[in-house]
């Protein structure tokens, strides 16, 4: 996402405990618990299926095995699940080669599993043993499901400002997965992007990830985070990139915030970057896989998730170039379009959620707006303009041709209930997908919803233009809101996550905001709830808060 070029981004820089406990003990190597632990960045699972989930962890061997040293002795690390929480029920247990080479980081297929059932895990080197997690399998394909409920969040900046998102998420204890839609860590050193001018936590490693060491500092750095351990021990994880996990505004061949040169070359900087995610998230993937993948859940949802950043084309110089529209540039790249429209028929799952990193509704920003408004807006939104109007060539609006064969597919052969599911953006909103979305203002029935999360800490409009929530942004949402009827809910100012219920009646999103992302015990509040009636493709609000 661009919320600020590389220049701009330059300024001077001026809770709940995991779930489970740590067993204090010394591992084979004589490394103790108490110095950090062996297993000091917490337990995860992810890709949740009827059948196996995928667990993860990271030992620390020996003191000198740190995250990205490249040391550290090879282990062999012990694995099981259970049935309870006392772990006097035990499913499958084994064990899992680690070693420098992969970073000390563990990830098995636990395997054999029931569907849409329960299951807590945990980790053994040695006598230290890991905290405990749950994870919770899929339906069954094609069972009947009542309800399901997912966490959503995206962009979770350490320096701008501590995760309590995360700490609310975990203590609900209904959820049956996480979905991250990208950034979920930065890529930034210290004073370079934080809460307005302040860093609230500084980076580790003190400088720009561009290499694998700093790529694995930096997953490690956020996974001491304790919130962010609760919430992955507490549910599985779905996840996808978006750019921040390698440089801002990334694509195929290269990335805003990336020097060729200067910073290495892209393909090497993208590769170390891959690795050290398939590494460090819970996630089946490996380098120069496939990240993209879709998950069923029994007849009532399927979800898939895209990876926007692998093989698109570079963004187009400003919203006025005419490459926008132009047939041969993607977003999606032309095998995952045709898997992307595989995914969205009248046959199977109910509910077709598609985990979309970027915006896909069409936006305009009227001219209408004060000079320091549009200056803020388009920070926020993207760093290219028409006529000196915010356009965000990093989304779909970008990619023109593209979307409008998602949105063709999904007129021409009747396809209802596609909800697109979106970070990135650092601001709330629910819209309707126009069958006409490059019209202004767009126009058409709809035929699909965008429910799109806050960031978790990153800036937001009011942050940018340095005033009070809810005070200035608030002309700006309603100016957006008039010139794009089909934006139904907008807030540009508030920090937190939201959470889905999914049935076979409808899909809600409720909006949660923080009450101080620098605030390590920040309270969260309901804002706002909007529904996706089934057969409807349409936003409507269920109960008050910002609209």
């Amino acid at each position: 996402m661009t919320n600020f070029t590389r220049r701009q981004v330059l300024r001077s820089a001026g809770v709940a405990a995991v779930a489970g406990a740590m067993v204090s003990g010394t591992a084979a190597s004589g490394f103790s618990a108490s110095q950090g632990g062996v297993f000091g960045h917490g337990v995860a699972s992810g890709d949740p299926m009827a059948d196996s989930v995928l667990l993860w962890t990271r030992v620390t061997p020996a003191p000198a095995a740190l995250p990205g040293t490249g040391l550290g002795p090879d282990v062999s690390v012990g694995w099981e699940i259970a049935a309870d929480a006392g772990f006097k029920k035990i499913v499958a247990r084994g064990t899992a080669a680690t070693g420098a080479a992969r970073d000390h980081t563990v990830k098995v297929i636990a395997g054999r599993l029931a569907p849409a059932t329960n299951y807590w895990y945990r980790f053994k080197l040695g006598q230290a043993v890991s905290p405990a997690g749950r994870t919770r399998t899929a339906p069954a394909a094609g069972a009947a499901v009542d309800r399901l409920k997912f966490g959503v969040v995206s962009c979770a900046n350490w320096q701008a400002g501590y995760f309590s998102s995360y700490r609310h998420l975990a203590a609900r204890g209904d959820l049956d997965a996480v979905l991250h839609l990208g950034d979920y860590l930065y890529e930034y050193g210290p004073g370079e992007y934080q809460a307005r001018d302040v860093v609230v936590r500084p980076h580790e490693p003190a400088q720009e990830m561009t290499q694998l060491a700093h790529y694995r500092r930096r997953h490690a750095q956020y996974k001491t985070d304790p919130d962010l351990q609760a919430l992955h021990a507490a549910a599985p994880f779905i996840v996808t990139w978006d750019d921040h996990e390698s440089a801002n505004d990334a694509w195929k061949g290269g990335a805003e915030n990336h020097t060729e040169g200067a910073e290495g070359a892209w393909m090497e900087r993208v590769a170390a970057a891959q690795k050290a995610y398939a590494e460090w998230m819970p996630v089946r993937y490996e380098p120069g896989g496939q990240l993209y993948r879709r998950l069923d859940f029994g007849s009532l949802a399927s979800l898939s998730m895209l990876d926007l950043r692998s093989y698109r084309d570079q963004q187009a110089a400003n919203g006025a170039d005419p490459s926008v529209s132009s047939p041969a540039r993607t977003i999606t790249g032309a095998a995952q379009m045709d898997w992307l429209l595989g995914n969205l028929k009248s046959t199977g799952p109910q509910w077709k959620l598609v985990g979309n990193p970027v915006m896909i509704a069409p936006v305009r920003v009227p001219s209408t707006l004060n000079t320091a408004e549009l200056a803020g807006v388009q920070k926020l939104m993207g760093g290219t303009s028409i006529s000196g109007v915010p356009y965000n060539v990093d989304q779909w609006d970008g990619y023109e041709a593209d979307r409008n064969r998602v949105v063709r597919h999904l007129r021409d052969n009747a396809v209802k209930d596609t909800v697109f599911l979106t970070g990135d953006i650092h601001s709330g909103w629910a819209c309707d997908i126009p069958a006409d979305p490059a019209s202004y203002p767009a126009t058409g029935d709809s035929v699909a919803a965008e429910l799109v999360c806050t960031s978790v800490t990153s800036d937001n409009l009011d942050d940018i233009l340095n005033v009070p929530p809810r005070t200035a942004s608030v002309s700006v949402e309603n100016a957006i809101k008039a010139a794009n009827p089909h934006v139904k809910y907008l807030d540009f100012d508030s920090h937190g996550y939201s959470v889905l219920d999914v049935t076979a009646a409808g899909v809600r999103m409720d909006w949660y905001v923080l009450a101080e992302r620098t605030s390590a015990s920040s309270g969260a509040t309901l804002s706002t709830s909007f529904n996706v009636q089934a057969n409807s493709g349409k936003v409507t609000p269920t109960q008050g808060g910002l609209q």
